[in-house]
């Protein structure tokens, strides 16, 4: 199907271009987002009659976009999950999780803003990218852990799904000395004189 995109989007082109897409990847995606519409003679006059309030649009969501991006690039949010001992989480973190922690830590950002190059399973720092705007996305640190102790123990370098080996000490015994009483009440009875026959 062909569109005309009313954004840039990402591997298909800029704002006016048409393209030629998927029928779903058009019908379930481009066009219920408001992203693009069917490149019939008439969507296309009304864009080009349209294009300068659109551009003007696109500008602004961008200067705010990026005004937002200065203050969330780089930052790091914790998301506590439970795991097991190797850091392989019961679950995942989705994208919703991800827009819950990042909204916890004062951010107000859309699911469809977090771009997930692969499902978050393990333990760690994770690193995400938002795409605030078509043409503005930033990167945060995501720090997945069991406890907020963890999660600092992470954020100090250490690896936490290393599985400490307890500190046992193994004392070595010398048997004569762990039966010394045995030994002792052995030769105490080789000492006592038989008794004496008792008379019957």
């Amino acid at each position: 199907m062909q569109v005309i995109l009313l954004e840039r989007i990402g591997r298909l082109g800029q704002m006016g271009d048409v393209v030629t897409v998927k029928d779903g990847y058009a019908r379930n995606f481009l066009l219920p987002q408001k992203k693009a519409l069917r490149a019939t003679e008439d969507n296309i006059k009304r864009f080009e009659s349209n294009r300068g309030q659109l551009e003007a649009r696109n500008l602004e969501l961008k200067k705010e976009a990026e005004a937002v991006a200065a203050k969330l690039e780089g930052q790091s949010f914790i998301a506590i999950r439970q795991a097991g001992d190797t850091g392989q989480l019961y679950g995942s973190v989705t994208t919703r999780d991800i827009v819950e922690v990042v909204a916890a830590g004062g951010f107000t950002i859309d699911r469809r803003q977090v771009v997930l190059d692969k499902p978050i399973k393990t333990l760690g720092l994770h690193t995400t990218r938002i795409a605030l705007h078509p043409e503005v996305i930033v990167g945060i640190s995501l720090n997945v852990a069991r406890t907020q102790d963890e999660a600092e123990r992470q954020a100090r370098g250490e690896d936490v799904t290393v599985i400490r080996e307890e500190g046992v000490e193994l004392q070595t015994y010398n048997p004569e000395t762990v039966f010394e009483d045995e030994v002792q009440a052995r030769q105490g009875e080789d000492n006592v004189p038989p008794s004496e026959p008792s008379a019957t």
